[in-house]
């Protein structure tokens, strides 16, 4: 699903193109309490995403839950680490992307991990917003809300993750302990 969405957010800013003024001047959200408060809602409703999955109401929904609110508390340090070693200041818009990108890169793996194994996805997965939402911009591609990082490139991080850090078989690995790490 989140490969999928960066992908399509990826081929969509190609196609529309950069906006006026994109490159000439700073082109900052308008409204940085809307955007703090859509995160939020963002990640409240992964609760519902990641642990409606399990298709049941069992202990797998709770640790589902868990491990949700784990990365995406992880996304956040991890993206704000990057973002204050790159520049020096907290930037509350890349911090909430940082959670938005621990969320997407727990989702595909949320009933197989740890909760250590969800913070470290978690945190990586924020670091990996900040790089390459800068890369994008470097290469003159206007993602304005940074949709082709925090789907696209942590979702595929996500995805391989559960090859390193799958600890529980949610009825798809077949046994426990399948990640690299374990």
């Amino acid at each position: 699903v989140h490969i999928s969405s960066g992908v399509s957010a990826l081929a969509a800013a190609l196609l529309l193109g950069k906006r006026i003024g994109y490159g000439q001047e700073p082109l900052p959200p308008h409204n940085l309490p809307f955007t703090v408060a859509g995160a939020a809602l963002l990640w409240v409703g992964w609760f519902g995403f990641n642990a409606g999955s399990e298709l049941a109401m069992d202990n797998w929904v709770a640790h589902c839950i868990m491990t949700s609110l784990l990365a995406g508390s992880a996304g956040v340090v991890g993206a704000g680490a990057a973002i204050w070693r790159k520049t020096g200041a907290m930037d509350v818009g890349m911090a909430g992307n940082g959670a938005l990108a621990g969320l997407v890169s727990i989702t595909a793996g949320t009933g197989t991990m740890s909760f250590s194994g969800a913070v470290a996805v978690g945190f990586i997965g924020g670091m990996i917003v900040v790089y390459s939402v800068l890369f994008i911009e470097r290469k003159g591609i206007d993602d304005p809300v940074g949709a082709v990082s925090v789907h696209g490139v942590c979702g595929a991080w996500g995805t391989l993750a559960i090859g390193l850090f799958a600890r529980h078989d949610d009825a798809f690995l077949g046994r426990d302990d399948a990640g690299l790490f374990y």
